[in-house]
């Protein structure tokens, strides 16, 4: 029977899956909204930066649908490895973005906040 903090945990894994699916979504189809995701002079109207940003908006798609696939087939545990593992990619997007010299409020709070929650939802469900 799951407790009030795994159910919790839970719920905030579907939050990630489905945010992660809108953010990436949104790369692809409207990359202008990417403009201010962190890395300075991103230029959404370059072709080149329209393609990097539709390889950024297909890995967020990929990685929220392995989270709904853990959510709908596989036990707890499973989605605790899945989000734990996932806080190691948004701990590398707020290390690039720092170090590409983004704002802090981009690799602290959206991708470092990120990689928190995504660690401490992984760990709760690993440990349940």
């Amino acid at each position: 029977m799951p407790t009030a903090v795994t159910t919790a945990a839970t719920v905030i894994t579907w939050a990630i899956a489905v945010g992660i699916i809108f953010v990436g979504s949104r790369m692809l189809w409207a990359p202008q909204a990417a403009a201010d995701f962190g890395i300075p002079g991103t230029r959404p109207e370059d072709p080149a930066t329209r393609s990097w940003l539709a390889v950024l908006g297909v890995r967020d798609i990929g990685y929220g649908l392995f989270l709904l696939v853990a959510l709908l087939g596989g036990d707890t545990h499973l989605r605790g490895w899945m989000m734990l593992a996932g806080s190691l990619v948004t701990l590398g997007d707020a290390l690039i973005t720092k170090l590409s010299g983004g704002p802090a409020k981009a690799y602290y709070g959206i991708h470092g906040g990120t990689t928190v929650v995504m660690a401490a939802a992984g760990a709760v469900l690993v440990l349940s």
